[in-house]
């Protein structure tokens, strides 16, 4: 799994292209303040582990990424460009919505962009240390 994070002062989606024809409907644009926002690619070798596994490494770094940047939300993205290998479209969902879960348990506001579309992005990310991490778990 690869993960690339941004710290962000705004970031904000609108669904374009429907990529995946058993996605469901992607609602509207959404906004979001004083974010992180996590771009990861779950890799076909995450499939040879649980999802459970993997959603447990995924939500220690995201918890770690939200301490650094003293951050209380996070919006997951699917990005599937951050490497060669790409897991399956189920087992790559069942870790996001895994993650969500614990992240929400945890008390952390966690929401995800719709998965299946390509979206029009804006990106308003400061630059300082720990506001973009880069990550192969």
């Amino acid at each position: 799994m690869r993960v690339l994070i941004f710290y962000t002062k705004s970031f904000s989606y609108t669904p374009a292209i429907k990529n995946l024809d058993e996605a469901p409907d992607p609602g509207k644009a959404k906004t979001f303040e004083n974010c992180l926002l996590a771009c990861i690619q779950v890799e076909t070798s995450d499939e040879e582990k649980d999802v459970r596994s993997r959603e447990k490494k995924l939500v220690n770094h995201l918890k770690w990424a939200l301490r650094k940047n003293n951050a209380r939300s996070i919006v997951l993205h699917s990005f599937a460009h951050l490497g060669e290998s790409k897991a399956s479209v189920d087992f790559t969902k069942s870790v996001f919505d895994a993650a969500q879960v614990r992240m929400k348990n945890a008390d952390i506001e966690t929401a995800q962009t719709p998965f299946g579309y390509f979206l029009d992005l804006k990106i308003d990310a400061p630059g300082f240390s720990l506001a973009r991490i880069w990550a192969e778990l």
